[in-house]
């Protein structure tokens, strides 16, 4: 039965998806000013403050604050974002920006990363507001602008330009609560960490020359997929440390699996045999990986190119930064390093949070309160959030919704960025009834 909570959440996720906020990476896309009107129009509150940001045109946040009666109690920000990922269009089965509610699922580019959540958090404040809430510790709800190109004009710009407006003690953000695939008890991550990127742009040199003629020719762009598959194929260092092995102790596997998979010698079968739609997770938080997605090369078809350029988008464990990731890169290409220049390199570090805190300890009582037998895992986020932002200024972060069981976690985690992205609408209900009672149980 859907409730009200339900239908309100809904009709928020539905008009956000709507407005189509896409970020391409340009500073011309994005135009979350859009859902910044609509998000600020439907908390607006005699009271109650509100700040918008736009440090470039179109590219707005909106910063509501609920200000506590008691300074020293602990301070509680939700962070969502409000900008999407492009979209191919011909690759879904409904219109990715139409926001259709369909057998309880609401479909639209965002429905997963992360409009679902943003919608969830403003309806949990809004409740929370027109309830006559007054909390003795502050409470913060943020809609951020350019989460999916590197927050410069969301998350990253308001913690240099406008701290004291979004500041707080702890945080909540995206995207655990997805439950793992274990069987038994439901198993709910809440993101403490996440990977940091260490982007690099890679240039393959050759010697031009006249397309007719390739024989023994020294051709860049096919040194350069010789280099991609070789970077593909590479496996870095295994990582089991401390927050892996918290993870497995919490996941409830068979003794001999928890063996397996805490022992470097036996992890990489034992991946092969993990439930499913887990093994690419764990791959993923237990080492830096590379994945060469751009190549470019050539000027004229019938030029042998000189260069080729390959972008390789890496993602990094604590401690696998800089020299660490350039060494991994030069072990996967081999003897043809000597062909190759690093042009370009990003610099973001992994961040973490600690395992148990009071904010922890609230999830997981509200969670158990509402799915019943729950337990919460630690858990590392593989891609990057603006968590990271405030992790950096010494805020404990988490990234935790709560999804119900329609979406298997397989399916959930294979959505992103991806075709066909829907979120049912009890996971909806879920979360906004998580952050509502979160709120109160921890501010108010």
């Amino acid at each position: 039965m859907v409730t009200d909570v339900t239908a309100e959440t809904t009709d928020v996720l539905q008009r956000l998806i709507r407005n189509s906020c896409v970020n391409d990476g340009t500073p011309e896309s994005g135009h979350e000013v859009r859902s910044v009107d609509l998000l600020e129009d439907y908390l607006r509150t005699p009271g109650v403050e509100m700040k918008r940001y736009e440090p470039v045109s179109g590219r707005a946040s909106l910063v509501v604050r609920i200000e506590g009666s008691d300074p020293k109690a602990p301070s509680l920000h939700f962070m969502g974002h409000i900008d999407v990922v492009p979209v191919t269009p011909s690759g879904w089965q409904h219109d990715p920006f139409g926001g259709e509610l369909i057998d309880g699922h609401v479909w639209g580019r965002g429905a997963i990363d992360m409009l679902d959540v943003t919608a969830a958090m403003a309806v949990a404040v809004r409740r929370l507001i027109r309830s006559g809430f007054r909390p003795r510790g502050t409470l913060i709800y943020s809609a951020m602008a350019d989460e999916e190109a590197r927050g410069v004009y969301g998350a990253e710009w308001l913690t240099q330009n406008a701290w004291d407006d979004v500041k707080s003690d702890f945080l909540v953000t995206e995207f655990g609560g997805a439950r793992l695939p274990l069987g038994g008890p439901p198993r709910l991550p809440i993101m403490a960490a996440e990977k940091g990127s260490q982007w690099t742009r890679l240039r393959v040199r050759g010697t031009p020359g006249h397309g007719s003629v390739p024989y023994r020719s020294d051709n860049a762009l096919v040194k350069a997929a010789e280099v991609i598959t070789r970077i593909a194929r590479y496996k870095a260092p295994l990582r089991l440390g401390e927050l892996w092995n918290r993870i497995v102790d919490s996941l409830d596997l068979p003794a001999v699996s928890r063996l397996a998979l805490t022992n470097p010698a036996t992890f990489d079968l034992a991946l092969d045999r993990a439930p499913g739609g887990a093994a690419p997770i764990f791959y993923a938080v237990t080492r830096t990986t590379f994945s060469p997605n751009i190549a470019h090369a050539g000027v004229k078809l019938n030029v042998i190119p000189d260069s080729a350029e390959i972008d390789i988008d890496i993602r990094t464990l604590a401690g696998d930064d800089g020299d660490a990731v350039r060494q991994m890169l030069r072990d996967a290409v081999g003897d043809l390093w000597s062909e190759v220049e690093i042009v370009a390199e990003g610099d973001n570090p992994a961040t973490e949070s600690p395992l148990r805190s009071p904010l922890w300890d609230t999830l997981t009582e509200v969670t158990r309160k509402l799915v019943p037998g729950a337990e919460t895992v630690p858990f590392l986020v593989w891609g990057a959030t603006d968590a990271r932002f405030f992790r950096r200024k010494g805020v404990v972060s988490y990234g935790y919704g709560l999804m119900s069981e329609r979406i298997p976690f397989g399916e959930f985690i294979k959505m992103f960025h991806a075709n066909n992205e829907r979120i049912d609408q009890e996971s909806l209900r879920l979360s906004t009834e998580l952050f509502e009672q979160t709120a109160r149980a921890f501010v108010g």
